[in-house]
């Protein structure tokens, strides 16, 4: 059994899938199993429709048949999930459910992670990690969704811009 919660996948009939996950959602409340089954999501996109009098924005399925599950992988978690109408199985081989690895749920974007820097564009900060460490350089850009820094470092006599990663530099004390 998990003690943590992990995201499965669910295949559904096909134009169920907002259907399964608010049969489940209520499931998980009338039974209390909020510590079991924490989120259910149906991941859906904005996508521009261009057709002949204009275009208009429409919310549209990524993923058409299948509901993400954030749970405890129990045998009561397993059995409301499997034994809800119009799910046909869990994503994994056999009738095994497989969660979803950390670099699948960045990739599909389902946990958005808020960022804080101690650091801006402007500012000086040290590289704590890498061949560079011990350096000191001048932050120039920061790439939130590659969690990238660029950073003019002072090598030689010559300005030299360093991507780093964000766990590679500190702000320095002020």
């Amino acid at each position: 059994m998990a003690e943590t919660a992990k995201w499965y996948v669910v295949h559904t009939y096909s134009g169920y899938e907002n259907k399964v996950a608010a049969t489940i959602q209520k499931t998980v409340e009338n039974r209390k199993l909020e510590e079991l089954i924490e989120d259910i999501r149906v991941p859906m996109e904005t996508v521009t429709e261009v057709l002949d009098n204009g275009s208009r924005e429409v919310e549209r399925k990524m993923f058409p048949g299948y509901v993400l599950i954030k749970m405890k992988m129990t045998d009561e978690s397993w059995y409301v999930v499997r034994n809800t109408r119009g799910v046909t199985s869990f994503v994994g081989p056999g009738s095994k459910p497989v969660a979803l690895t950390d670099q699948e749920v960045s990739a599909l974007g389902v946990e958005k992670h808020e960022i804080k820097l101690s650091y801006q564009v402007g500012d000086n900060v040290k590289i704590i990690d890498g061949p560079l460490e011990g350096f000191v350089g001048l932050v120039d850009e920061i790439s939130i969704p590659q969690q990238t820094v660029r950073v003019t470092v002072s090598m030689f006599g010559r300005e030299t811009p360093v991507e780093l990663k964000f766990n590679q530099v500190a702000a320095m004390e002020k």
